[in-house]
Parts: C-alpha cells; sequence; structure tokens
C-alpha cells in the first residue's frame, strides 16, 4: 500500500504561554500543500524500516514507524512489515513532514487492520500536536495543543513558493526562546498581499517568528532576500526554517520559485491540497 504524505502551512500561528501540561496552546489556521513525500507499507518477514535520504531515523523512533505499532497493538495483531519513506519533505523546516508520514501511515494500517475513526484520532493526538490535521489535511482552524480542529471553507486559486534554508531550527529550542522573551506577538501581514479568503479574518502572523530569529539571526536574512527578489511579504511556517510567500497564481509562484539561486535544500512552488494524505496505490 503506497500514500502521498502533504506538507503544511501554518497560514496563521499565534502562541500563547506554556499551561500546566507543559505545552504552548496555539489557535491558527493550517494549510496542506501539494508537496509530499511517498510512504509505501508491505508485508513482510519481519519489520524493516528504509528512509531515501537519512532525514528521518531508520529504526524505532521514527514518527511514521511508531504510527503503524501502535495500529499494530490497537488491532492486536502483530503483522510484521516494511516501512519505505522517500521523503521529499525537509526535516527541521517547519513543513510538518514527519507529522505527515505518521499520519499516512496510521492511514494505511487502519484501513489495513480495520480500526474506526474515533481509535485513529485518539492515536493521532498521542503521536504528536500536529499528526491530527496532518491526518484530517484541508484547511483547518487549529486550537489547543493540535487537538481541536475546525474544518474551513478550503482555500483556492493562488500559488505559495516555499524556500527552506541549508540550516534547521529546533522546534523546543524556539519555544524556549520564546518562553525567555515573554512570549512576543509577531506582525500580521497587511490584507492587500493575503488571498482574498485571508482577509479580515484571524491575524495572519507567526508568534514564533520573533524567537527564531533570536535564536538564529540568519532567519531574518533569508526572509529580507527573498522579500527584496520577490517584491511580497515573506512568512515563516512553523518553527522555522521553511519560509513562504504567497502569489496570485500557481504559475507565477513556480516562477519565484525558480529565480531563487541562493545554496538551499528546498525551492518549490506549491498548490493547496484538500487532504493531509491519500492513498495511491493500495
Amino acid at each position: 500500500m503506497r500514500a502521498d504524505a502533504y506538507a503544511k502551512i501554518n497560514v496563521a500561528l499565534a502562541v500563547f504561554p506554556r499551561s500546566a501540561d507543559g505545552f504552548h496552546p496555539v489557535r491558527g489556521i493550517f494549510q496542506s500543500v501539494s508537496l509530499a513525500d511517498h510512504v509505501e507499507l508491505t508485508p513482510a518477514s519481519e519489520d524493516a524500516i528504509s528512509v531515501s535520504n537519512g532525514e528521518a531515523p531508520e529504526d524505532e523512533s521514527n514518527l511514521a514507524w511508531r504510527a503503524f505499532a501502535m495500529a499494530r497493538r490497537t488491532a492486536r495483531l502483530m503483522q510484521p512489515a516494511a516501512l519505505t519513506i522517500d521523503k521529499r519533505i525537509p526535516a527541521g523546516a517547519g513543513l510538518g513532514g514527519g507529522s505527515a508520514d505518521a499520519a499516512a501511515v496510521l492511514g494505511m494500517a487502519a484501513a489495513r487492520f480495520a480500526i474506526e475513526p474515533e481509535a485513529v484520532m485518539e492515536m493521532a493526538e498521542d503521536l504528536g500536536s500536529d499528526v491530527p490535521f496532518s491526518f484530517l489535511g484541508g484547511t483547518c482552524l487549529v486550537e489547543g495543543r493540535g487537538e481541536r480542529l475546525t474544518p474551513l471553507e478550503p482555500l483556492v486559486g493562488f500559488g505559495v513558493a516555499i524556500v527552506v534554508p541549508p540550516f534547521s531550527l529546533s522546534t523546543p529550542k524556539v519555544y524556549s526562546t520564546w518562553d525567555a522573551m515573554a512570549g512576543p506577538i509577531d506582525e500580521p501581514m497587511g490584507d492587500r498581499h493575503l488571498p482574498p479568503q485571508l482577509r479580515g479574518g484571524l491575524p495572519i502572523r507567526n508568534d514564533l517568528y520573533p524567537a527564531a530569529i533570536a535564536l538564529d539571526p540568519r532567519i531574518a536574512e533569508w526572509r529580507s532576500e527573498l522579500g527584496a527578489r520577490w517584491g511580497v511579504p515573506v512568512a515563516m511556517t512553523g518553527s522555522g526554517s521553511a519560509l513562504f510567500a504567497f502569489f496570485p497564481s500557481p504559475g507565477e509562484a513556480s516562477s519565484a520559485a525558480a529565480e531563487v539561486d541562493l545554496p538551499c535544500r528546498l525551492a518549490v512552488a506549491v498548490e493547496p491540497a484538500d487532504r493531509g494524505w491519500r492513498i495511491t496505490d493500495g
């Protein structure tokens, strides 16, 4: 069984002080995009994990493998399997690649083991804050630890250029820096720079950006350089390091990505996706 596991961008991300459970509540608009890892889960004589480029562990700590192991325990079946991940989504970029892989594996395992949807979402919540959204996907208002999802009208009719600089950021370190800075709030993007569906609604900002640039000032340098090249505002997704900008059409986003001749990990144009994953061969 094969599936595409779609990346996400945080169109908006408001962060709140750490709660008693140790997590930072968030509220924001999350959007699946067409950049995808390719994940394959097949029966095997013994368990095996393979990742194409070394950007995810090839052992039981791999989040996608943990998703399969959890589903297998839930189904009370111990069938061995081989997990193969062709990584296209850079790790440590705020694009949710690991969560997307886990969500796709959960979906395939649920289909294979006939697991009820409620149990699947419980597993997604246990696996990580981004996994519930990655499982549902599309366009959602995401709140709490990531477990409260409200589907929104799908975002369509524009393109997004994504650039991943040649370095990554640690999510825990970005959050601890945000705490040390007493919870800064980012400047919102002006409505005139946004796709029409995003105007006049939730402030389009990422509260982790001030902490990210305090931790690694190169993020601000890359953001400034891309903004000057493209002539549009540039935003950061998640805890970084990926940066993105909205364009009126996929073609314009593609041209913008093609202009990037800097030594980056990825420069790509994407479109909004209506789901977090999909089975391509089952």
